[in-house]
């Protein structure tokens, strides 16, 4: 895989049980050639890691899969080239702070 894609929400808006229930989600929804990696929090956020080639194509999916959710609003999201190219944020349009702890 090229990519990683990073999900993250402040650590005040959501558990770690909601956290493994997305993650679960994730892995039984999105298509095949994408790779749920695991999840972290700590240092004020929580974050979900997946592998992909398509990195938009897949947070369009997590979208249509997660959009209606409580845990929606704070989401965040960007990702990574491998080779070492600065984060790109997907979500929200325009945010600029986007930091992994």
């Amino acid at each position: 895989m090229k990519y990683q894609l990073i999900l993250q929400w402040p650590s005040y808006s959501i558990d770690c049980d909601s956290i493994i229930s997305i993650e679960e989600s994730l892995i039984e929804n999105l298509s095949n050639n994408n790779d749920v990696d695991g999840h972290d929090i700590g240092a004020g956020e929580a974050n979900i890691f997946i592998l992909t080639n398509d990195p938009e194509g897949v947070f369009a999916e997590i979208r249509a899969l997660l959009e209606n959710d409580v845990y929606w609003p704070d989401i965040r999201a960007a990702y990574r080239d491998f080779a070492g190219a600065e984060d790109c944020v997907l979500w929200p349009k325009g945010y600029k702070n986007f930091k992994i702890g």
